[in-house]
């Protein structure tokens, strides 16, 4: 490629600042305009004509006034001002956000001779963050923002109100700091890193003063307009009353005397009550995971059972026998109906056994009591036809014995 005289480069270099869609300024030590390009005639509303030779604190609110010197005070230190955000006034004297970029102007001898600023208006993104960040706050869950490393990067008024720690004091800490379990936590935000997301993680948010919150997290990476990951979003929600209505559900399923079930489509026990564990001799653990029909005398007739669930959706009084380990057994009837989600899909069958060996121990006594009774009538009646039939043939013989005695002439 031809090199570039310096009259090309100067052409070619002012070629980029008309084109330029940023306002790109230059100004001297005393802080008055010296250039102005297309871009910040388009964002600020004056010309060219109007504003050179004029003090670039035109461009300032009151309230912004102290900044020009302070700008110029950094860069005569060798500072580089990048993407400093700030306000600025447009002619018409509307504020509008900008963010600057400031760099020296030296001459050939490398003595500071001016100020050249970059500034590109962000009043539609600061607006757009501004809105975000109202969503933000406004949500009543908490919110949290960590980086690769696991330092709080920031947070909404949520995550202050349930840890009971400022703003100020979260950034910048670790994350797992504030859970009851810091090693769970740890691993969930290196599962998101891992695998870009986690849903309905559960942990417990320790709060300064003691009391804890139970939250399921979900979370996710963020990422830069390059697609590189910045770090992870996560949003709690607070389930400690629905925790807490689990609990005493689960306090009333573990109080029934009555073996009770859940059961999968593929009917795999899904949970137990102590109950079910008692009648059955096998530890809930051991029984979760296994086949229902495996606990009956009559299997494929249990597998029946919660098939008919499924289909129709209940069964009432369906008898099985269940079978201990120890070798003995329980007579009950079953009463079972599928459960589903707030979307109405069939999740499983909750089933309920009602212990019927004492009342079918009764009915079988009871049968046989009356069998006994019956064979004991039936004697009585065969004892009664033949005690009848005797005397009957007494009488008769009486008879004829007479009828002799008549004949023959002997007395009576």
């Amino acid at each position: 490629m031809k090199k570039m005289s310096l009259e090309d480069q100067q052409a070619f270099l002012a070629a980029i600042v008309e084109s330029s869609e940023d306002a790109i300024i230059g100004k001297d030590l005393d802080l008055f305009i010296t250039s102005w390009n297309p871009g910040a005639e388009r964002i600020y509303g004056y010309t060219r004509d109007e504003v050179v030779g004029k003090p670039i604190g035109i461009l300032a609110p009151p309230n912004r006034a102290d900044e020009l010197p302070e700008i110029i005070e950094r860069i005569k230190h060798g500072e580089r001002i990048q993407h400093y955000e700030t306000e600025r006034v447009r002619k018409d004297g509307t504020i509008i956000d900008v963010s600057l970029t400031v760099s020296p102007i030296r001459d050939s001898t490398g003595k500071l001779i001016g100020v050249s600023k970059i500034a590109r208006e962000i009043t539609g993104q600061r607006q757009a963050t501004q809105y975000a960040r109202s969503l933000i706050e406004a949500s009543v869950d908490p919110l949290v923002t960590i980086s690769p490393d696991g330092k709080i990067t920031d947070v909404n008024e949520a995550t202050i109100k349930v840890t009971g720690v400022p703003r100020e004091r979260l950034i910048g800490t670790d994350f797992s700091n504030y859970f009851t379990e810091p090693e769970k936590a740890r691993q969930g935000y290196q599962q998101v890193f891992a695998k870009g997301f986690v849903a309905d993680y559960p942990l417990t948010i320790r709060h300064v003063a003691g009391h804890q919150t139970d939250v399921l997290y979900n979370a996710s990476v963020y990422k830069d307009v390059r697609g590189n990951v910045l770090g992870v979003f996560a949003a709690a929600r607070d389930v400690t009353a629905q925790k807490q209505a689990s609990q005493y559900a689960r306090s009333l399923i573990e109080a029934s005397l009555d073996p009770l079930v859940t059961i999968s489509p593929d009917g795999k026990i899904t949970d137990v009550n102590e109950a079910t564990a008692k009648v059955t001799g096998v530890p809930r653990e051991k029984l979760i995971g296994t086949d229902f029909s495996n606990y009956f005398t009559e299997p494929e007739k249990a597998r029946q059972g919660y098939q008919q669930v499924f289909s129709k959706g209940f069964v009432t009084d369906y008898p099985l026998t269940i079978r201990h380990v120890a070798g003995h057994q329980t007579d009950v009837l079953y009463n079972a109906s599928v459960y589903k989600d707030v979307r109405g899909n069939v999740l499983g069958v909750f089933a309920a056994a009602r212990d019927v060996t004492a009342q079918k121990k009764a009915e079988t006594q009871l049968a046989e009591q009356r069998a006994r009774e019956l064979e004991r009538l039936a004697e009585l009646e065969r004892f009664q036809r033949l005690t009848v039939g005797r005397e009957l043939k007494m009488i008769e013989l009486k008879k004829e014995l007479e009828e002799l005695r008549k004949r023959s002439g002997v007395p009576a």
